[in-house]
């Protein structure tokens, strides 16, 4: 999750906060790929998950990495929450999850050089401790009474209103794993057709990077638990934005729907402020009650824009956010598959062709059967795996049509290979996790952390 905001005045007029997204238009030539992916620890003596304090830790894995690898620290109080270098930031999920939010690279060659340097740094200060990091949506065997709780004030708000709030809020919180990509915007036009894009054509990628079928210690009835625990989460800040397909879509319409979620938190003087449930309209008239008489700066929106959680999000660029974590080959095929959809005009076009005369019945109802049935899922007369194939042919001709060579490939096309594998066989990573689970593995789950370690 996102760390607090800094920058920006006062709020001084509503149209401020529509502004603070055109801002991030840029021209094409400056369009980046920001790649964000999270993966479970674990002690490789009893497999579980890993603890904040002690000897073989999350805190020794962030002062391993600061010390030997040049990152600088970020503290919340006396505890290291996270690092920051090269304009790439590691943090961590509730439960310890550590996260990676790369830099903005030119190329998905660049990606994943990134992520290659990342798990080796990473691997080269865990080992010596018996710990390992293993990438699947959803943690398959802990109990929420396992997972460790790590010290940052956002968490603890947000744990106590996800309990209030739905029935899998704190599940999301603590027990999952996912990869998603950060995307430009040249206009605000193009922002409405990659976000329609993103959310149509999201579960999809939910099907296509599935890796969650196991949850509690047991099979759980879904592909993409991840999914299903989004499901449920909290109505008024998750889903797929119908609305987003409405005629008058723009950043204005996007600042109205973040008005209305109820806010998290402000965060002041390196401390969080408990604002559970009060209105960001309130704080924009000085009558929030958790700072009576004052006003919000640009910072608390872009605070308050990271604490909405819809299947694509925007602020100054659209995060695409269905999929499940998954190997390092997945890790990279998420941003090939977004870069190849929607940084060439013709694809982008195909793209929107395969979706556009979509229901918002249809689209919610291709989100619930990629949870469940991944590429098998099907919903008003459409099915994923025969979008899934058009959808990733569309992509590998947008990456052709980049003309990036690099890392051993003549362009970018060749890191959605596993993708090209999946739409073929019509099997997601959860579909050959299940096998394994009834076939060699004997029905012993914990196979699967080796499997699907870095």
């Amino acid at each position: 999750m996102s760390i607090p905001q800094s920058g920006g005045g006062p709020i001084e007029s509503y149209e401020q906060l529509a502004a603070y997204m055109e801002a991030g238009c840029k021209p094409a030539q400056d369009w980046r790929i920001g790649t964000e992916h999270e993966k479970f620890g674990y002690l490789t003596a009893d497999l579980k998950p890993l603890p904040y304090e002690g000897a073989a830790s999350v805190r020794a894995i962030l002062e391993g990495l600061r010390d030997r690898f040049g990152w600088e620290p970020v503290m919340e109080r006396d505890a290291i929450i996270g690092l920051q270098r090269d304009g790439a930031n590691v943090s961590l999920e509730p439960g310890g999850q550590l996260e990676l939010s790369g830099a903005p690279l030119l190329s998905v060659h660049e990606t994943r050089a990134e992520l290659e340097s990342h798990l080796r740094e990473v691997a080269e200060v865990a080992d010596p401790m018996g710990v390992r990091f293993m990438g699947v949506g959803a943690a398959p065997i802990w109990s929420h009474e396992e997972m460790p709780v790590m010290p940052k004030g956002r968490y603890r708000l947000m744990t106590d209103y996800m309990g209030r709030v739905g029935t899998h809020g704190t599940q999301m919180m603590y027990r999952t794993c996912t990869v998603q990509v950060n995307l430009d915007y040249g206009s605000e036009a193009d922002m409405v057709k990659k976000l329609r894009v993103a959310l149509a054509l999201q579960p999809v990628a939910t099907a296509l990077f599935a890796s969650s079928p196991f949850f509690d210690g047991r099979v759980n009835g879904h592909k993409s638990w991840r999914s299903r625990i989004w499901r449920s989460l909290d109505a008024s800040r998750t889903g797929m934005l119908p609305f987003a397909f409405e005629e008058g879509m723009g950043f204005q319409r996007y600042v109205d729907w973040v008005l209305d979620v109820p806010m998290y938190f402000v965060y002041r003087d390196g401390q969080y402020i408990d604002a559970l449930g009060q209105s960001f309209r309130d704080f924009l008239k000085g009558e929030l009650p958790a700072l009576p008489g004052e006003k919000p700066t640009l910072s608390d929106w872009a605070d308050h824009m990271t604490t909405v959680f819809p299947e694509a999000r925007v602020k100054k660029y659209i995060e695409m956010r269905g999929a499940d974590a998954g190997p390092l080959s997945h890790l990279v095929a998420l941003p090939a598959f977004w870069v190849g959809l929607m940084y060439d005009g013709a694809a982008l076009d195909a793209a929107w062709d395969l979706a556009r005369d979509w229901s918002a019945e249809t689209r919610e109802g291709l989100r619930v059967a990629a949870s469940v049935d991944g590429l098998q899922g099907e919903a008003g007369g459409v099915r994923l795996l025969d979008v899934a194939r058009e959808a990733v042919a569309i992509a590998a001709a947008g990456l052709r049509a980049r003309a990036l060579a690099g890392e051993g490939f003549a362009d970018e096309a060749g890191h959605l290979e596993v993708l090209a594998e999946s739409v073929t066989s019509g099997r997601a990573v959860a579909d050959l996790l299940l096998e394994r689970f009834h076939g060699p593995w004997e029905g012993d789950l914990r196979r699967i952390y080796p499997e699907m370690s870095y």
